[in-house]
This record gives C-alpha cells, sequence and structure tokens, in this order.
C-alpha cells in the first residue's frame, strides 16, 4: 500500500468487515502525546499529513484532515491528491469532527475509534454529540494495527536514570508529594499515563520519541505501592533493582490494563483529558473513579531550585550556539550556496558542541521569504530554499540538555528589507515586550494576559492564529502542560516557578513570516494590600536584530527593556564566546 488511496481503500474494506460506517483517527498514542513514536505514527500514514496535531475521519465516501492554523499551508500541500480535504479548526466559522461526522453519516451508523489511543474526555464528548443523530461510537479493535502490515514495533531503547543533581528532587521526595495529595482527596492511586509526567516523576529519561527524552510506559503511584510498567528489557538490571529497593515494582508494559481489570472497590484518580479510554474502561466497574487536572502535571510545572538554575546555565550555552549562528550566517549568506536546511544543521552542530547537550528539543524550524509563513515548517535537504542576502529568515529551534530544555524563535535580517516588513517585525516585538513586562495579581490565567502581546497587532488590523506561550518542561517536553497563554480559556493559573515561552507573531502567507520568542521563569514581585502580584524573569539569552526595527513605533519603555535585555545578554555570552566573535556580539547588543 505505497499511497495514502491504497491505504484509505483497505481501511474502508476492514470497516465494511467490522460494520463500522465511519473511523476516527485521534492522532496521537495511548499517552496523549503530542509527538509520537513510529508506531503510532497513524495520522501520517492514513494521511501523508506530518504536522504535530491533527486528527482523521474516514466514512465509506469522504475523508477529512482536521488541524488548526499552524498546520493550514503544510496540511493543505500534504493531502492534495489523496482523496482528504483539510478541515480548518480554531478559527471562526470551523466545523469539529464531530459536525462533520454528523454531517456525512445517517442516523443509526457506527463510528469506530480505537479506545488505546483516545482520551476519555474525547471519547465521552465525541459519543454525546454523536447521540444527537443517534449514531453510536463503538470502542474497536485499532483497524490501522490490521491493515499496517509493517508496523513499527515498540521501541527497545534503554532508559536511564537523571542524576539527581539535574532532577533536584529524588523520586522518594516526588513521590510524597502525590501521596498527600492523595490524601486530601481520599484516593488510593493516581494513574500516570502522561509520558513525561512518568518521567518526572521516577527521575527516568528515555529516547522513544524522538526529540522528547521520554519513555514508553504506565505508572500507578499508590499510597502504599508504585507500580512501573514497562519492557523490563528497557531497563538496565541495576536500575530495576534500585527502582525495587525504593518500593517501585517493575510490571511488563502489556500487563496494565488487566492489571487494573483486576483491582476492586479503589478510588483512583486521573486526568480524563489525558488518559485513555481503555484506563478507564478497565476500572469503571469495580472502582470509584476521581477526574482532575494530574497531580503530577501540576507539580512538574513548578520548577525546583535546582532545575530553575539549571534553565539559568543551559540559556548561557544555548544562547552562545546562536550567536555562533548569526555569525555563521552573516559569513555565508552572501556566498549564496547555504539553504534552510543547512542553518538547521548548523545550529546543531554548534549546541552539540556545549555541555550537558543531548539532542534537539523539536525539529528545527527554518523559514526564509514565503517558508516563513509556514508555521511549523520542517524542510528536508531535498526541499529546502536556498538562503539570498536579502529579506528575512526566521528560525524556532531548541536543545535537549541535562540541565534544561531550550525554545526559541529569531527573525533576522539577511540584507535589504522593506519598510513593511520592519512594521510587521516591530508590532510583533512590542508585543513580545509587554507580555515579558507583565505585572499581574495572583491567580490569573493564561487568557487573561494574552492580549498584551497581541493589542500592538490588533490595533494595525492584524492577527495570528496561534498560542502566545506554552510551557516548558525541565530536561522533558517542550510543549508542556497545565497551564498556556492564549485566547482559549485554561483553568490552570500561572504560578511562580513555571517555565512558559512568550512568542507573538505574524505571518503573510506566500511572502515571509515573523515571530520573536524566549523563554520566562513566572516570579513573585511584591506583596501589597491586595495580594501576591507576580511577573516573569526572562530566561532566553539571545539578541534581538534590532536592524529590523522601526524606531519611531517604540516607546521610551519598550527601548529601554530591550538595551536592558541586551546588555544582560552581552554580560551573560561573552566570557563563554569565542574571542574572535566578542566585537561581533557587542554590535548585535549595542543600545539603541
Amino acid at each position: 500500500m505505497s499511497t495514502i488511496q491504497d491505504r484509505l481503500t483497505a481501511l474502508r474494506s476492514e470497516m465494511k468487515r467490522q460494520n463500522i460506517d465511519a473511523w476516527y483517527i485521534s492522532g496521537t498514542d495511548p499517552h496523549s502525546s503530542e509527538y509520537l513514536p513510529a508506531r503510532w505514527q497513524t495520522r501520517a500514514f492514513i494521511s501523508g499529513f506530518t504536522g504535530s496535531y491533527g486528527l482523521v475521519v474516514v466514512t465509506n465516501t469522504d475523508a477529512a484532515l482536521c488541524t488548526d492554523s499552524r498546520y493550514f499551508i503544510q496540511a493543505e500541500q500534504q493531502v492534495k491528491g489523496t482523496g482528504i480535504t483539510m478541515n480548518k479548526l480554531r478559527v471562526h466559522g470551523s466545523v469539529s469532527p464531530e459536525s462533520w461526522l454528523l454531517e456525512k453519516l445517517p442516523a443509526g451508523s457506527n463510528v469506530g475509534i480505537d479506545a488505546d489511543s483516545v482520551s476519555v474526555s474525547v471519547f465521552e464528548n465525541l459519543q454525546k454529540k454523536l447521540a444527537e443523530k443517534n449514531i453510536n461510537l463503538v470502542a474497536a479493535p485499532d483497524l490501522l494495527d490490521i491493515i499496517w502490515s509493517d508496523r513499527p514495533a515498540q521501541s527497545p531503547n534503554k532508559i536511564f536514570e537523571l542524576e539527581l543533581k539535574f532532577a533536584g528532587l529524588s523520586r522518594k521526595e516526588k513521590q510524597e508529594q502525590v501521596v498527600a495529595a492523595l490524601n486530601e482527596m481520599g484516593a488510593d492511586y493516581h494513574v500516570v499515563s502522561m509520558l513525561d509526567e512518568l518521567a518526572w516523576l521516577l527521575n527516568l529519561r528515555g529516547s522513544d520519541i524522538d526529540y522528547n527524552p521520554v519513555f514508553t510506559g504506565f505508572g500507578l503511584i499508590g499510597k502504599d505501592e508504585n507500580y512501573l510498567f514497562t519492557d523490563s528489557q528497557k531497563l538496565p538490571t541495576g536500575l530495576v533493582q534500585k527502582l525495587q529497593t525504593e518500593g517501585v515494582v517493575v510490571k511488563p508494559y502489556s500487563a496494565f490494563y488487566s492489571f487494573l481489570s483486576e483491582v476492586k472497590n479503589k478510588t483512583f484518580y486521573f486526568d480524563k483529558s489525558t488518559t485513555n479510554y481503555s484506563t478507564y474502561k478497565a476500572l469503571k466497574s469495580n472502582n470509584k473513579i476521581l477526574n482532575g487536572t494530574s497531580v503530577i502535571a501540576k507539580l512538574k510545572a513548578i520548577k525546583n531550585s535546582v532545575e530553575i538554575d539549571g534553565f539559568r546555565n543551559a540559556m548561557v550555552r544555548d544562547g552562545v550556539a546562536m550567536v555562533e549562528l548569526h555569525a555563521w550566517l552573516k559569513e555565508n549568506v552572501s556566498k549564496n550556496k547555504i539553504s534552510e536546511f543547512d542553518v538547521g544543521q548548523q545550529l546543531k552542530s554548534f549546541r552539540a558542541e556545549k555541555a550537558h547537550f543531548v539532542g534537539e528539543s523539536f525539529p528545527p524550524i527554518v523559514g526564509y521569504k514565503e517558508h516563513g509563513a509556514i508555521v511549523h515548517l520542517s524542510v528536508g535537504k531535498d526541499d529546502a530554499l536556498p538562503i539570498e542576502p536579502e529579506g528575512i529568515l526566521l528560525f524556532d529551534s531548541g536543545a535537549q540538555y541535562f540541565d534544561g530544555t531550550t525554545d526559541i524563535t529569531r527573525t533576522v535580517a539577511l540584507g535589504k528589507v522593506t519598510d513593511l516588513q520592519k512594521r510587521d517585525y516591530t508590532l510583533v516585538l512590542k508585543g513580545m515586550i509587554a507580555l515579558a513586562k507583565a505585572k499581574f495579581p495572583a491567580g490569573t490565567k493564561g487568557c487573561h494576559i494574552d492580549i498584551l502581546a497581541r493589542k500592538p497587532l490588533w490595533e494595525a488590523g492584524l492577527n495570528y492564529g496561534h498560542g502566545t506561550g506554552h510551557g516548558v518542561g525541565h530536561f522533558l517536553n517542550v510543549h508542556e502542560g497545565p497551564m498556556s497563554i492564549r485566547q482559549d480559556y485554561n483553568e490552570t493559573t500561572i504560578a511562580p516557578g513555571m517555565v512558559t515561552s512568550n512568542e507573538p507573531a505574524f505571518y503573510r502567507e506566500g511572502e515571509y513570516g515573523i515571530r520573536t520568542e524566549n523563554l520566562m521563569l513566572c516570579v513573585e514581585l511584591e506583596e501589597s494590600e491586595f495580594g501576591k502580584f507576580l511577573g516573569f524573569e526572562t530566561l532566553t539569552l539571545c539578541p534581538i536584530d534590532t536592524t529590523l526595527i522601526q524606531l519611531n513605533l517604540l516607546d521610551e519603555n519598550e527601548k529601554e527593556w530591550l538595551n536592558s535585555y541586551h546588555k544582560k545578554v552581552s554580560e551573560k555570552l561573552m566570557p563563554l564566546l569565542p574571542h574572535k566573535l566578542h566585537g561581533f556580539l557587542a554590535e548585535l547588543t549595542k543600545e539603541i
């Protein structure tokens, strides 16, 4: 089945055999992962779309890929000619997958779904919506497992332990925090299904998913006993013994659901938005279930002092690599021999020379000219644009270090630029500075401050379609919950110790894209008669291109912030930067 059309034909044949009228592909794995191991690249297998977000719905006659504005351009290109239409999500007038199914299917139809790879919340919401037209949602065996003859196996990669000098808290200390929360709720166990939560809780890391240092497994944390469900061959013998000595019982990954089904009369706590429906099915008959935001997600989001120091140290090394990349760009762009792909490869090379480097934190996004408007662009050697000494280049990248995770975007001038490009760039920069300077009362949610980053663009009648900020893990996933800064409502408040991105942007389709991104740490600023007030410490250390700024659009406070930021960048990076680049950095960070 070399083509998407062949795969759709095979899927529809299997649907007919199973008496299923539509198949719903959630686009994730049993752990609600954003980036997926090879075995769970189901969305890409059935549609050809390689982005990190989206789901696919297939009926006997129609098929749709549903994704958001980060991937509109890419998705249109990748599904063209496959028989799959691209359906926009998270924009005004968009049609949800369930509404699409209601439109396509008659009453009495059966919609099949793999219960392992869909969250309880998604299953229940989909079930409720389809019931409006008397359409049944069926938790069926994974049909792709039947038609995907060469489907990859689970990764055999080894698990390793993150040293305490990087983690800051021991397994025992973290488990005690979870147990304290269980006692408060009256629960016996916390189900751990998200891979980054499991890795953080046990101070273990792996390489089962590209760019994310996690491993495949489930966990159960109880008042008196803890379980890790993963394939035993992934764990070095000494580590198995160490875990067992600390009260963590290791069981096979495949035994998870059967183990749950045998437990009776216990109270389980889990997050319905991330825990899969198969887990719920295994527990619901014989146990009490409590639902809420994962306790571990909330604990993990608040970085401890060792993790925070690690972030700060990693940012210095990462900033040096970025300056080296800037210098390399300046030297090579005039030769007309480099491409977008080369930029990503060269930056990885500079980072790899730095202490504690493990790998990239996501595929580098390097967009020149019209490619800059493709938000999550990923180019290879053969489809990368050549870079010329004119216009602007956007590059969004990050690294995984043992002591922290980085994520940074810069937009730089490569030569002659237009007044419109300068105006757009400056409006984006104004929004980034406004969010970086934000001061707000404790209890504030991300949706309350998102406007700060958008206001300069909105006043010019402009906007961007994605969120403004996401949480970032500590040597973990570059996209981390539960907090976010975006227009959508999110119940989780911003709290001291959280690390989040600050990345307003603007895109002109077919022309260019602009994004400036720093990572920030939420800190306490003061306490007044009106309570505690919080703000942000900018962690990322890298020059911002001042040659692209339309200076008359910046007020004095914005100029002062930028000059102060560049002074800090210079002071922190200069001692580690090769001496030959000291003058270059001084020029990049000079006052405006």
